[in-house]
């Protein structure tokens, strides 16, 4: 990784609708310009992700995408109204953020759900990318959606036992991720609290059995953050991202002239390397790298990988 950085400008972006997004400039104000695109959805950026760049060669911007890090409404307060973050709206705010910033294209790079918005917007503005560096690639298509929510429960019956029963009995054999959603949104702070602990306990359970992964890597976070996560990823999972069923498979053809590296953990059981696969078949610009030691948390192999994408893109 190259050293830390700090950013030489940042702000809050006004989206017009009561909104507004977190965001920071760092590296070389006359690089060429790169755009990270944080996971989750509802994580946040992290200063760690400004060090995969040459900060010699890149212009680097991160924000925070709706209602989660610095973004301002916060979801963790249950009056904060989640219905303008969409996949649809966080796309508009990429796009007002470019402008703001005097960018022509950019260079995205992100990963897990990060993947998902970077393939939505590159489909909707593929004049504005200049390349792309997608990590754990997802879609986030419902049937990617079941599997991680239920299907990997095989490997983990007892812990999906526990995240089945954190809701309602009546609602155990309905929309899970619907009822959790709604828990997340209760009045009540501990309701609230045991909802965002129950899922990323789940969360947990899904990449314990990653050799280099580390242990309560989603629900070691601050409580405010942890609710924030949780109740965004609810959010987006149970109304499938607002997103038609496998549209970003179908449309990956305008993405032709993009060049991309796709880098996947085939050790990555919660996001399947499958999802990659199908999408460096689709995309002929791409190139698929496999990483055998790395599940969807990582490895000194991935960060190997992702360096070397984004050192060959800088030139």
């Amino acid at each position: 990784m190259y050293p830390a950085i700090e950013p030489y400008d940042h702000g809050h972006l006004d989206t017009g609708d009561g909104n507004l997004v977190y965001w920071e400039v760092c590296g070389n104000p006359e690089g060429k310009p790169a755009l990270v695109v944080h996971g989750g959805p509802g994580s946040g950026c992290t200063p760690g992700q400004r060090r995969s760049f040459d900060p010699e060669r890149y212009r680097i911007v991160l924000f925070d995408q709706r209602n989660c890090g610095r973004s301002l409404p916060h979801a963790s307060d249950p009056a904060t109204d989640l219905s303008t973050n969409t996949t649809q709206h966080l796309i508009a705010d990429m796009e007002r953020l470019r402008e703001h910033l005097g960018i022509d294209r950019w260079l995205l790079y992100g990963g897990s759900w990060g993947s998902t918005l970077m393939l939505a917007y590159a489909e909707a503005h593929p004049e504005r990318v200049s390349e792309m560096v997608i990590v754990s690639v997802t879609m986030t298509r419902r049937s990617e959606i079941d599997w991680l929510y239920r299907g990997v429960g095989r490997f983990f019956p007892e812990q999906w036992q526990r995240f089945r029963e954190g809701v309602p009995e009546a609602e155990r054999d309905g929309d899970l991720l619907a009822a959790y959603s709604r828990l997340m949104s209760d009045p009540e702070p501990a309701v609230r609290a045991k909802a965002a602990q129950d899922w990323t306990t789940w969360e947990d359970a899904v990449i314990s059995m990653e050799v280099n992964g580390k242990p309560n890597a989603y629900s070691d976070r601050p409580p405010a953050s942890l609710l924030a996560f949780s109740r965004i990823c609810a959010h987006y999972f149970s109304n499938g991202a607002w997103l038609e069923e496998g549209v970003l498979l179908r449309e990956a053809h305008r993405l032709a002239g993009i060049p991309g590296v796709l880098i996947h953990g085939r050790l990555d059981l919660g996001g399947p390397l499958e999802t990659a696969w199908q999408l460096a078949q689709a995309w002929p610009d791409s190139r698929l790298v496999v990483v055998d030691d790395s599940g969807h948390t990582g490895s000194d192999t991935m960060r190997e990988e992702i360096l070397a994408a984004l050192d060959g893109f800088a030139a």
